[in-house]
């Protein structure tokens, strides 16, 4: 990871491997059905598990498919191998295109606000453009398979991330530029898995998902008000590779209709026990934060009308701090793993199961 995710799990894998690894009864595979970056979906591998990622945002199933890639799945035989595709990458020249002309200084000369985005360098912002366009264009070519151009596209956004004139996320720009935003953009190939991870990857809606019964499902939901479709509106469009009609000072590309329920207080528990409700696996490992919106005693309580459950406390993890309220807030917060065995009685049987029929499936949300 090249930045800061919210919510992520990196630092959390030890005692969410004791959870996993309590349900494991060698049957069905793991859900992942909210999964960021991919650190638990990773790390669900390693414990032999098939996975099934999914996400709302195509941005976030880029790189957990990237984080799971192995060396006999990305070969890249027909640009002389991986690394020296990504060195072809990296010697382009810069192009003018929608990340130069909307999230550089250049936007003021196209927006009709004349509002000047300091996301990235004018250079920078035109070394993506050039770099997404390539990928593009081998993958248009059947030069890259789909995995491969996920990997590249990848990639390009941790690439993008070390030069990004932000604090944390893209919800805005700094003013002044950081050192790290001078730097040229430059991509690096990662190290990859020896092993493959029999792997399924969806972008959709997690309340359109059908895990079987056997499946182990881990939900990691949203806790705050931060939208997450907001939040990294730029890495949305590196990875879909469009240029949408943009507003405001940030740019934002159209995200409401991503807007998450578990982000709306008022919404979230309702949200959270009725996706737990229309999931038929027996077995659902919700992770939490005591700064979430639900309550975790009301959020336990829904849980037992319909099975067992158990809320273990694990270790405090440091807060993201993105302006003063919050750092004086404290410098961490208690995550919570609630561990759900749904009664016998309660069981159902779903329609098939969606990301049975390929490998990488992209849906309308």
């Amino acid at each position: 990871m090249t930045f800061r995710y919210i919510g992520s799990k990196a630092r959390l894998t030890m005692p969410l491997a004791r959870a996993i690894e309590a349900f494991d009864d060698g049957s069905g595979r793991f859900v992942d059905a909210f999964s960021g970056t991919g650190a638990v979906a990773e790390l669900a591998a390693s414990l032999g598990w098939p996975v099934w990622a999914n996400d709302a945002l195509e941005s976030a199933i880029v790189m957990t498919v990237a984080r799971l890639a192995s060396v006999g799945e990305v070969r890249m035989a027909s640009l002389g191998g991986y690394s020296d595709a990504v060195e072809r990458l990296n010697r382009l020249e810069p192009s003018e295109g929608p990340m130069w002309r909307t999230y550089s200084p250049a936007s003021a000369r196209f927006d009709c606000d004349r509002i000047e985005r300091r996301y990235f360098t004018e250079r920078n912002a035109a070394a993506i453009d050039a770099v997404r366009a390539q990928i593009a264009e081998w993958a248009t070519d059947g030069l890259l398979t789909d995995r491969e151009e996920q990997l590249l596209i990848a990639d390009l956004i941790s690439a993008a991330n070390r030069v990004a004139n932000i604090a944390g996320t893209y919800g805005c720009f700094l003013r002044k530029w950081q050192n790290s935003a001078h730097q040229p953009l430059q991509l690096k190939p990662r190290s990859l898995k020896n092993e493959a991870t029999e792997l399924v990857a969806t972008v959709a809606d997690v309340a359109d998902l059908r895990p079987s019964p056997n499946d182990l499902v881990y939900l990691d939901p949203p806790y705050t008000k931060r939208q997450y479709a907001s939040y990294y509106h730029i890495l949305e469009t590196i990875a879909v590779g469009d240029e949408p009609n943009v507003e405001g000072v940030s740019g934002l590309r159209p995200w409401k209709h991503k807007a998450s329920a578990y982000c709306y207080k008022t919404r979230a528990l309702d949200a959270l026990l009725s996706l737990v409700e229309r999931i038929a696996s027996r077995r659902v490992l919700i992770s939490y934060s005591c700064e979430g919106h639900v309550d975790l005693e009301d959020l336990c309580a829904g849980l037992e009308r319909s099975g067992t459950v158990e809320c273990t406390p694990i270790q405090g993890v440091g807060r993201y701090r993105p302006n003063r309220t919050a750092s004086a807030n404290g410098d961490s917060v208690t995550e919570y793993v609630l561990s759900f065995t749904r009664a016998e009685g309660e069981l159902k049987v779903n329609e098939p199961a969606l990301g049975d029929q390929c490998e990488f499936q992209v849906l309308a949300t």
